[in-house]
């Protein structure tokens, strides 16, 4: 897809959950890597002929791997008009070397998140973007059924009442392939992480992998059953804030 496809794709997405409102403060989550980045740019696009104003902001979490790791990033916001902010935590030291988690992918996404919120409400920002796409609904709809046994994904729009921010996902309707020529053109940060590749998400990519050798459309499928409104309503249209999401989508 071309830019203006996506950016049709992402308002269209914005509109049906009402994610903006005139005079929004939004703060895009960006990891350095290829959504969170696609999510910036796209949002930053879309922030130009929006009939609702809105501010726009860059926040990324520096877990403490390397201190010139988002200087990409940081370049790509001078030179785009976005305001970034780099937030230093020692989150990796915590999670690896203290607390040394066999299953480091959950705490390190609370805290992550934790972070975050408080950068948005020193900032006075009232809206998280985060940049999951519709392939990251299947495969979270598929670790909540396989670990938890619920028929579940995170919404395109939750309120957290604990923070008062409300979270919104632009990319829902976008696949991952569709963004690659958009990506190609982005500083994406390698992500650090060792726990990268080796966590129970990996592990529901792979077995989408395998389905999809079988039955070609499979995921697209389960993105139909989880998006449609009279199906099985896991996501309603007419339901402005959302219930939080669970902990797979970090």
């Amino acid at each position: 897809m071309n830019t203006q496809q996506l950016l049709s794709h992402m308002r269209r997405a914005i509109n049906d959950y009402n994610m903006i409102q005139s005079g929004d403060k939004i703060a895009v989550g960006v990891s350095g890597g290829k959504d969170s980045m696609v999510l910036l740019y796209l949002l930053k696009a879309f922030q130009r002929f929006s009939d609702k104003p809105f501010e726009l902001m860059g926040v990324t979490i520096d877990m403490g791997f390397d201190k010139n790791l988002f200087t990409p990033v940081q370049k790509f916001c001078d030179q785009n008009n976005i305001h970034y902010v780099v937030e230093h935590t020692d989150i990796a030291e915590i999670v690896f070397d203290i607390r040394k988690e066999s299953n480091p992918c959950s705490l390190c996404s609370k805290m992550r998140r934790g972070a975050l919120n408080s950068v948005l409400q020193r900032y006075g920002y009232n809206k998280l973007a985060l940049g999951h796409h519709k392939n990251d609904v299947v495969e979270t709809f598929l670790l909540s059924l396989v670990y938890e046994g619920r028929l579940n994904t995170f919404q395109p729009k939750s309120y957290m009442s604990r923070s008062q921010i409300t979270l919104i996902r632009p990319l829902v309707y976008l696949e991952e392939r569709e963004m690659a020529n958009l990506v190609s053109t982005l500083p994406v940060v390698t992500n650090p992480c060792p726990a990268d590749k080796h966590s129970e998400r990996q592990t529901m990519k792979e077995v989408i992998a395998d389905l999809r050798k079988r039955y070609p459309d499979v995921e697209q499928r389960f993105a139909r059953a989880i998006m449609h409104p009279e199906r099985y309503n896991l996501w309603d249209k007419t339901q402005q804030d959302a219930p939080l999401d669970n902990g797979y989508n970090a």
